[in-house]
């Protein structure tokens, strides 16, 4: 089994912006997608963080990504808008949409915002955080091309199609889900086969739907529950999908384009983001109470001999602050990668390895 090596968060970023601008992305782009990535590296979220550089980088220079993108809003109504992304970065997109969420949170209490013509976005924790950083709750979905069969089923027809949500905790890091409506996303079997390792069982099938543990034959993968409770999985994934699609006009996981196949051509994608304003509906102490008194709880439920509770987030923090110390790991291909990247663009190699 390989052992990945560790690189400062700093030189990390700053690798990742320059890259991205040298395959012709904007400074708001770069930034956006850099940011983006790095909240899943540094959380440990390793399937959606820095290995997706070289995939970003080749979209933008293939052209399926916009690398200088005009996005703009074309339609308001309340508490409500509609986000054309004009195939920019889904990094880029998301953080606008949930800008303009939150500035509609601010003044309606509730802020919504569809998303048209995006890009892949990768982590969709990374969009909740920015409200809950400014004591608000915040809502991320967006769909994917398929690759998740349904309950029972054995093609393919949901993406990954994941779900986000963030709430501010007095005191503490944000509460934080961000869970693929698929047993797991598909950059993790392609980070296991990267690693050498086998996958866990009933996650993933083959080409005639049936259960492997080997990352090299997987051509679909289950639907989050699986086995006899795939189907709680497959409806999440459809929530996500109406969401995604029949309020912005996008196409459905099944009519998109494969997300590797073919960079010249633009996919778009839709998404949905919401920030929730607590004070619309309680005072500030009470939501604040409440929130400190639901995570006390949960950190003293007994746990099982050997293991331990923990609420949605604790281990993204967890990781912040060891990989903030010791920097992020990286898996043999994302090194490779680096080392192709820097001898595209004449960049700086990051590592001895990428040399």
């Amino acid at each position: 089994m390989s052992q990945p090596v560790r690189v400062p968060v700093g030189e990390l970023e700053a690798f990742c912006r320059s890259a991205l601008k040298a395959a012709g992305g904007d400074e708001a782009s770069a930034g956006a997608a850099t940011r983006a990535m790095m909240h899943a590296s540094q959380c440990g979220i390793d399937s959606h963080g820095v290995r997706l550089l070289e995939h970003y980088s080749k979209a933008i220079a293939g052209g399926r990504v916009n690398g200088q993108p005009k996005l703009k809003f074309v339609r308001e109504f309340g508490a409500t808008a509609v986000l054309d992304a004009d195939d920019g970065h889904g990094a880029l997109a998301a953080y606008a949409a949930m800008d303009k969420a939150i500035a509609l949170a601010r003044t309606h209490g509730t802020g919504s915002v569809a998303i048209r013509n995006s890009s892949h976005l990768g982590a969709a924790g990374a969009y909740v955080l920015a409200p809950a950083e400014q004591g608000m709750m915040g809502f991320c979905v967006c769909n994917a091309d398929a690759i998740v069969r349904l309950h029972d089923g054995a093609a393919k027809f949901h993406g990954t199609n994941p779900i986000a949500f963030a709430a501010p905790v007095p005191g503490a890091p944000p509460w934080l889900l961000d869970i693929p409506t698929s047993s797991m996303p598909l950059q993790r079997v392609n980070l296991y086969r990267s690693l050498g390792r086998p996958l866990p069982e009933g996650v993933a099938s083959d080409e005639t739907g049936r259960d492997t543990d080997d990352p090299a034959k997987v051509k679909m993968l289950a639907p989050l529950g699986g086995g006899e409770f795939g189907y709680k999985g497959a409806g999440l994934a459809g929530m996500v999908e109406i969401l995604s699609t029949a309020i912005t006009g996008m196409g459905l996981s099944f009519e998109l384009g494969n997300m590797i196949a073919d960079l010249t051509q633009p996919r778009h994608l839709g998404a949905f983001v919401m920030a929730i304003e607590p004070t619309a509906f309680v005072e500030r102490d009470v939501f604040d109470g409440t929130m400190k008194r639901y995570l006390d709880a949960i950190h003293a439920s007994p746990s099982v001999e050997g293991r331990k509770v923990m609420a949605p987030g604790d281990r993204e923090w967890t990781q912040f602050d060891l990989r903030a110390r010791e920097g992020v790991p990286l898996d043999p291909e994302t090194v490779a990668a680096f080392g192709r990247l820097a001898d595209q663009y004449g960049l700086k190699p990051l590592l001895k390895e990428t040399a």
